[in-house]
């Protein structure tokens, strides 16, 4: 049986889009289709990205945050975040003090040349996603980067990855298991069936911004997770049949 089907997602420029979907659906596969990193068997893979005025931007740079942070455990937090630019063949000064500056974005000053042996999951976490950001992507995927971890740790890196993406507005992608996550987080929620997987709904996410950790207890977070829940569990039902 195929992964996807007949998957035809529309992204805006500065959104940030969450997929949600039962486990096996290819919320990966369509990540990865999106990224590069798979062809599709059947059908084409097109990608652009549409602006707020409706015009179209050409795919460009685009970042990878995989579910395991993936670090060299040979190389420094430093070595690590600077990876894309010796695989670009250019590390120059302007690289390097680049990857200062995502490395200090991501809460890591001061860590730069510690081992990833020396840092917790959530700073593994952070290392990968500095370099994700060092080459400044048009597109920024990420494939549940904080599934395996604690519960504290997972919130404050949502909230680190709100800030980052409130300063920056990079488009965003972003996987996960968690509806409360993906409410939390999103402007925009596409629910996924079971395998095959295809798009069943796009649900909006208008709760305020910048959000703050008490959204997580307001009546209007909890409605739209309920809403989200409920298009989840019509999805699940109409991909089994």
């Amino acid at each position: 049986m195929a992964a996807l089907e007949a998957i035809n997602l529309d992204i805006t420029e500065g959104e940030f889009l969450s997929l949600v979907g039962p486990s096996g659906c290819g919320k990966t596969t369509l990540l990865r289709i999106i990224a590069g990193l798979a062809e599709p068997s059947q059908g084409d893979r097109r990608l652009s990205l549409t602006t707020e005025g409706g015009g179209q931007l050409p795919s460009g740079r685009i970042g990878f945050v995989f579910q395991d942070p993936t670090l060299m455990p040979w190389s420094t937090v430093f070595d690590n975040a600077l990876l894309p630019f010796r695989i670009a063949g250019r590390v120059g000064s302007a690289e390097r003090e680049r990857v200062r500056e995502e490395i200090r974005a991501v809460g890591l000053d001061g860590f730069e040349n510690a081992y990833p042996r020396q840092l917790s999951g959530g700073m593994r976490m952070r290392v990968s996603i500095a370099r994700a950001l060092v080459t400044d992507p048009d597109l920024l995927l990420l494939d549940e980067p904080f599934a395996a971890l604690d519960e504290i740790t997972r919130m404050a890196l949502n909230d680190d990855l709100l800030r980052l993406w409130e300063s920056r507005r990079t488009t965003v992608v972003f996987v996960t298991h968690s509806v409360f996550e993906s409410v939390y987080l999103s402007t925009r929620i596409a629910v996924m069936t079971a395998r095959p997987g295809r798009i069943a709904a796009n649900l909006p996410v208008e709760l305020p911004r910048p959000r703050e950790r008490t959204l997580r207890t307001s009546p209007a977070y909890a409605a739209i997770c309920a809403a989200v829940s409920e298009e989840l569990a019509r999805a699940m039902a109409e991909g089994s049949q």
